[in-house]
């Protein structure tokens, strides 16, 4: 059965891989996508995820632009990674249309109400949208099949030595989304820096077509912080990845809280051994099936 997504995202270099990724896997339908302020401010995020599905040729497919800032923290100048835009280095044309009218949350609402079958949300960016939408419709929240988040780590962070950027961008709203209710999957750093599209699959990718061509470009400019690794940790297709393909991750399911203090901001802390006594609330991604490139890869090269 094709399982519903809807992808919130701060298109990011890995962002649009994960796009890419969930057009090309006939395991999920893609009916929306809604962005959130992170890795760029919002009106590039919103811009660069039109960008990608007009390279797509997915006009059809909705978007909505979401909160230009977390929910208390202040807001934050983004860190160099993936350029001024969010998605620096290929040569996108502008997009072609203009978001929807509706805010993130009520296109999020709309979807889930208007699903057969319990549609999952995706997060791969802050998770602001997420917290704001079960916070204002909590009845339609209650409909969501899963929400499989690409952040957090029970090990080392990316932004602190604690902390993973999408949740250190907006820890009380991930708190929330962690304590709402939801049937939560992290797939967080611990799993996806073993996510690597080397140097041989971005040669495969650019013979392949143009999604496998712009692939390799994104790779090509995110690589810049990736210098001495084997390749370029694909963050956000990881968790479309789970998705797709429960079996290519490993969970523990376990007790999952954020750290909002301004000295642990960020910090997710997994009670991986049941330590607290705290009722599970998150299955955790603790390992991840070889060749996760070379999956990465043949799926990507599907699209034209």
């Amino acid at each position: 059965m094709t399982v519903p997504i809807l992808i919130d995202c701060d298109p990011g270099h890995d962002d649009a891989i994960a796009i890419m990724l969930a057009l090309a896997s006939p395991e999920v339908e893609l009916r929306a996508v809604t962005t959130v302020s992170g890795n760029a401010p919002l009106h590039h995020t919103v811009a660069n995820a039109i960008r990608v599905l007009d390279h797509a040729g997915r006009p059809d497919i909705p978007v909505a632009a979401g909160a230009d800032r977390p929910l208390v923290q202040d807001p934050f100048t983004p860190g160099d990674v993936h350029g001024p835009t969010g998605l620096d280095g290929p040569e996108l044309p502008a997009p072609s249309r203009e978001p929807g009218a509706a805010h993130a949350i009520d296109l999020i609402a709309e979807h889930v109400e208007a699903s057969a079958e319990p549609l999952v949300l995706v997060p791969t960016g802050p998770l602001t949208n997420i917290a704001l939408f079960a916070a204002r419709y909590p009845e339609v929240a209650a409909r969501v099949g899963r929400v499989v988040l690409m952040g957090g780590a029970y090990g080392f962070g990316n932004v602190t030595p604690n902390a993973e950027f999408n949740v250190w961008a907006d820890p009380d709203a991930a708190r929330r989304t962690f304590m709402s209710g939801f049937d939560v999957t992290m797939v967080g750093l611990d799993v996806t820096h073993r996510a690597l599209l080397e140097p041989a699959h971005c040669e495969r990718l650019t013979a392949s077509g143009r999604a496998g061509k712009l692939t390799a470009e994104l790779v090509s400019y995110y690589g810049r912080s990736h210098v001495g690794w084997a390749g370029s940790p694909i963050h956000d297709a990881v968790a479309v990845a789970h998705v797709v393909d429960p079996a290519l991750l490993s969970l523990a399911t376990c007790h999952v809280d954020i750290d909002c203090t301004p000295v642990g901001r960020g910090r997710t802390i997994c009670d991986l051994k049941g330590s607290s006594g705290l009722p599970a609330n998150a299955h955790v991604a603790t390992d991840i099936r070889p060749a996760f490139g070379d999956w990465l890869t043949e799926r990507i090269a599907r699209l034209d």
